[in-house]
């Protein structure tokens, strides 16, 4: 065999391997940012805190790309971290990194999250305003068909070596991401009002919004998380739109800061 029709294969394999992997990593990345925006702004700004409420279409997207993106029941994530609002940094919050420590948060955070959504108890306290329904019964309680639903639809569409690929890199993007709100976004960062939370533009960039921990704490009722000017709010990119088409609707027009909740003096 020619041995310059050699080299050519071995080059023209190792080209389309390299743009494989390439558009693999997009693909994964596109797929964690939508399943981020259906998170902070389903199920944390709108079940968890009743910041906006939704059009019935809406709804359905939401739970549908939940569905097939993280398997999350949505009635275990809102009372995990209605919870977290009840107890926060304290023995009784599921993942407090000053109780625990922020790296053991940030590793195992999936671990404990998974831990309070099993509780029953948890759930009927801190979520009994969500009731399943049909859908919930029929699909979106059975995490691992949503999961494998997904993951079959990219393979029909790229492939299995791009969908195989494009899940891990969501799978590790998107537990790590949100991960670091619970363990990073209680320990470093800017502390403009006065409670254990921070700030941080790069987190919430990842997280659509998420990293800015410490204006949420300070208004949890309010459906935009930026509370300067210089703030990026992705999850308030989305929610605009919605309510320009009548998809969602703001609860409240002006920020609403918790009681007790001001200002702090610390530089960090």
């Amino acid at each position: 065999m020619d041995l310059f029709a050699i080299v050519d294969d071995v080059i023209t394999f190792d080209v389309a391997w390299y743009f494989s992997l390439v558009i693999a990593g997009v693909i994964g990345v596109a797929i964690t940012t939508a399943a981020n925006l259906a998170t902070t702004v389903y199920l944390h700004r709108g079940l968890s805190h009743r910041a906006l409420t939704f059009s019935r279409p809406a709804r359905g997207a939401f739970r549908l790309a939940l569905w097939l993106t993280t398997g999350i029941r949505p009635r275990q994530w809102v009372a995990v971290h209605r919870k977290h609002h009840a107890h926060t940094d304290t023995v009784e919050d599921p993942h407090s990194p000053v109780i625990h420590g922020w790296w053991k948060v940030q590793v195992r955070n999936y671990t404990m999250y998974r831990r309070a959504a099993r509780d029953v108890a948890n759930t009927e306290r801190f979520a009994k305003d969500l009731q399943a329904d049909r859908l919930d019964r029929v699909l979106f309680d059975h995490a691992l068909l949503g999961l494998g639903t997904g993951v079959g639809i990219l393979m029909l569409l790229f492939g299995p070596l791009i969908a195989v690929v494009a899940a891990v890199v969501h799978l590790n993007y998107y537990i790590a991401a949100n991960s670091a709100v619970n363990a990073i976004g209680h320990h470093f960062g800017r502390r403009p009002y006065d409670n254990s939370a921070t700030n941080l533009q790069w987190l919430a960039l990842l997280t659509a919004g998420e990293g800015f921990h410490n204006n949420h704490h300070a208004a949890p009722t309010s459906a935009k998380l930026a509370h300067r000017w210089y703030e990026i709010d992705l999850g308030w990119f989305l929610i605009k739109p919605m309510t320009w088409l009548r998809l969602a609707r703001v609860r409240l027009d002006e920020l609403k800061l918790v009681s007790g909740s001001r200002t702090s003096t610390s530089p960090t």
